[in-house]
């Protein structure tokens, strides 16, 4: 596999995360969602506000050298990306713009209860998470916000330095079930959101009898479509298995594909690859035999690079499932548009992984001023176990960040030209939410082995900080 070709899947790999994750209907506290239907709703965008959310951020009295990376006036913490990577350039840019974009709203607010804070921003450029982590290990108060593509190779460091983290996201599967580990929008290895089939199946009364899924020789694109092929058959859709199996480093032609999925008469198509050039020539040649079905892709395929590839209209029947409002609801969700006004006024990049870093910043304040003046690592680590319906002030919808457990609702999008538009539910802003939205997986699948409080056991240590009930 080509290392561009790793990076792009690494970063596409989080917001296929981002977008699939699934959580328990056992939910208490809130961050301000009205409803447990996930209406994008909300107040009016402030200062004191971040959409439904009461704002963390304010003046106070905070005194104390509390823990490391805290002090009388200051609270430290490390974020960053993977921007620096040579085959990438820019790889998740827009996750460290955020939490940089939001540091400095905190701050004009008057920090954590009067303690400003200092942000330290790492560049791990792909293969450099090791080294990033061990300098945050000696002057950080806690990571957050992060995403790192290779925190798999971080993890052993992050867990020995009793380092906690609320990440904007995880890949490796040991940092996803690792301890001292909180995210927004969690993506356990054992749970999958699968709101994309649901809402194919309430869509499309054939989809079940006439679904196939674009095979890949990647390893990575292979466990994803691995992954969806099992949720498929526990709903009783059975792949056709038309044979289309594209090469990773490309093809010479993809006429031969197109010509195998009319054949087959496949009516709609699921793909866990990212886009590139390669699957831009599938979609043409597919429309060139006269093909017509239904593409059903993963959140990767929410993006700029395939919007402005739509022209011609050859991908107008791509549908895409997601757990996070959409860009084009910003005039209805407020979270969505104060997102993008925060971001934009420090010339950040505006993206979806940008939303992701944002709502796990906010969860992380939320937790730190809730410690008050004893803003230790362990108080915000309890605190953040408590949280068990978060959604970023409408960023979202619910998860379960304080169980490790994601969102059980989903929207979906469909791509008209260059223009993204939700179409399921018909009410924009709103998500379609249920207990069959979420299966369980097999972690084994994973290679990860979990205690019984569903932590990694690999690097675990015996005097990692655990939540303390009050």
């Amino acid at each position: 596999m080509k290392v561009d070709k790793i990076g792009r899947l690494a970063a596409g790999a989080l917001a296929v995360a981002l977008v699939t994750a699934s959580c328990s209907s056992e939910r208490s506290g809130t961050d301000g969602v009205s409803d447990g239907n996930g209406s994008g709703g909300g107040t009016a965008v402030s200062s004191k506000t971040f959409g439904t959310l009461a704002s963390p951020c304010g003046p106070g009295d905070a005194k104390g050298k509390t823990d490391q990376g805290v002090t009388d006036d200051a609270i430290t913490v490390g974020f960053g990306d993977d921007r620096g990577f040579t085959a990438a350039p820019g790889l998740s840019k827009e996750m460290g713009d955020a939490v940089a974009a939001m540091i400095d709203w905190c701050n004009d607010q008057g920090g954590i209860n009067g303690r400003k804070i200092k942000g330290n921003q790492y560049d791990a450029a792909y293969m450099q998470s090791a080294k990033v982590v061990q300098e945050s290990c000696k002057q950080d108060f806690m990571l957050v916000g992060q995403g790192f593509a290779m925190d798999e190779a971080a993890e052993q460091y992050r867990v020995g330095c009793k380092l906690p983290t609320v990440a904007g996201f995880t890949v490796g599967p040991n940092s996803s079930m690792g301890p001292m580990k909180y995210e927004a929008v969690p993506y356990p290895v054992d749970m999958m959101n699968i709101g994309g089939l649901r809402i194919a199946e309430k869509l499309f009364p054939d989809f079940k009898g006439k679904t196939d899924i674009l095979l890949s020789t990647s390893p990575a694109v292979s466990a994803g479509t691995g992954k969806i092929a099992g949720a498929m058959k526990e709903i009783g859709v059975k792949p056709l298995n038309c044979g289309v199996r594209l090469n990773d480093k490309g093809e010479s032609s993809y006429m031969p594909f197109a010509e195998k999925i009319k054949k087959c008469g496949a009516g709609y198509l699921w793909s866990s690859d990212s886009p590139d050039a390669g699957q831009f020539s599938l979609l043409e040649s597919i429309e060139r035999a006269g093909a017509k079905p239904k593409y059903l892709f993963e959140a990767t395929w929410y993006s700029p690079l395939v919007s402005k590839w739509n022209t011609s209209g050859a991908g107008d029947n791509l549908h895409i499932g997601m757990i996070f409002q959409p860009l084009e609801n910003a005039d209805k969700v407020p979270a969505v548009k104060q997102y993008t006004d925060v971001v934009s006024a420090k010339n950040g990049k505006v993206a979806m992984l940008g939303m992701q870093a944002t709502s796990s910043f906010l969860l992380w304040a939320q937790s730190a001023q809730k410690c008050g003046s004893d803003l230790t690592r362990q108080c915000v680590i309890n605190e953040l176990s408590k949280v068990h319906e978060w959604t970023g002030g409408g960023l979202h919808a619910p998860t379960d960040p304080g169980n490790n457990k994601p969102a059980s609702c989903s929207l979906m999008v469909k791509l008209n030209k260059t223009k993204y538009e939700q179409v399921y539910p018909k009410n924009v802003g709103e998500f379609e939410c249920g207990p069959e939205f979420v299966v369980k997986t097999d972690p084994k699948t994973s290679g990860v082995k979990l205690n019984d409080d569903r932590i990694s056991t690999k690097f675990l240590t015996g005097d990692v900080i655990k939540p303390q009930s009050s």
